[in-house]
């Protein structure tokens, strides 16, 4: 399964998020530079638990770089597609996440649950060998928090059936719950025989979870309220779902879709799903500039059928957000 979007939106920009990004990009180009079957440099940067536990193998490494390379693992990729899988998870779950903690405290959690699955693994394979890399751990603790924060939260996600892709929307609990599920089946029947340290994975969601518990034990220090007012989303969601509400014996539909003061001021496009029967089908709506708060836009044709009757309308009511 090949997750698309959420349908949870955020109202800041993820800026720790997309910072993250960059900074896991820029270390794959530096990757590349160095050469990317340089096992030297997996074993300075990446986190190997012999090089902690075995005696000939530790007197190599100096203590700064048994501290440095707990945290450089999780920003060094194995390949290209690997890179790409996470930080395709990363800016699909990170943003929201990101949004709850708040920018600095979210920082922390990522970093945090990065160490957490690196403990993870280390305990489990003590006198491996085997260099470990990539922000899997880190990014599985984004999925746990995302997981307990908005579990009925919809992933639109791609199921290959042979060669055709088919588009389901599945809520956050069950995605996520097979995800973890399939880390454990796969830890259990090949432990890290195919390379990939799957209990990192566990323990990274696992911290995921109990970070967002003690998160809410902590008391606020404000500065999440102080960053909030430059990351504060300007913009209304490009993406909405319209909850369609039929009047009895009426083929139209009423439903509200929202918009800023800015969009209301200049117009705007929107791209909506509409919930009906058993259809969710995608519409892009055109928003003209000058609408006031209440004004309807009538989309001709989207509303319901009755028996010998053409087919209604639906009339959206603009909801102005952060009007002034």
């Amino acid at each position: 399964m090949i997750p698309i979007r959420d349908n949870q939106v955020s109202d800041c920009v993820p800026v720790v998020t997309y910072g993250l990004m960059g900074i896991n990009l820029l270390a794959w180009l530096f990757q590349i530079q160095v050469g990317l079957h340089d096992e030297a440099f997996y074993y300075l940067y990446g986190l190997v638990p012999g090089k902690y536990t075995v005696q000939e193998v530790s007197r190599h490494f100096s203590v700064v770089n048994h501290i440095v390379s707990l945290f450089t693992y999780m920003f060094l990729h194995g390949g290209f597609w690997h890179l790409l899988g996470n930080m395709w998870s990363l800016y699909i779950f990170g943003d929201n996440v990101e949004s709850h903690f708040g920018s600095v405290r979210f920082l922390g959690f990522y970093v945090l649950c990065g160490l957490i699955s690196g403990a993870f693994h280390f305990m489990l394979n003590r006198f491996s060998m085997v260099p470990t890399i990539g922000a899997s751990g880190a990014i599985a603790g984004v999925m746990g928090a995302y997981f307990l924060l908005y579990p009925r939260s919809k992933i639109l996600t791609v199921v290959p059936i042979i060669i055709i892709p088919w588009f389901i929307e599945i809520p956050a609990f069950v995605f996520l719950g097979f995800w973890f599920f399939m880390q454990f089946f796969n830890a259990a029947g090949q432990g890290t025989g195919a390379g990939i340290a799957w209990w990192a994975h566990i323990g990274g969601f696992i911290a995921g979870l109990a970070l967002v518990k003690l998160n809410q034990h902590l008391p606020g220090t404000g500065a999440r309220q102080k960053i909030r007012q430059f990351t504060k989303k300007r913009h209304s969601p490009r993406l909405q779902t319209i909850l369609a509400t039929p009047a009895p014996n009426d083929r139209d539909l009423s439903g509200t879709i929202e918009i800023s003061s800015l969009e209301a001021l200049t117009g705007t496009r929107k791209l909506v799903t509409i919930p009906w029967g058993f259809h969710k089908p995608l519409y892009r709506v055109t928003i003209p500039p000058g609408v006031r708060q209440g004004t309807r836009l009538k989309l001709a044709g989207m509303g319901r059928s009755l028996p010998g009757q053409p087919k209604g309308d639906m009339l959206l009511s603009i909801l102005i957000k952060n009007a002034v």
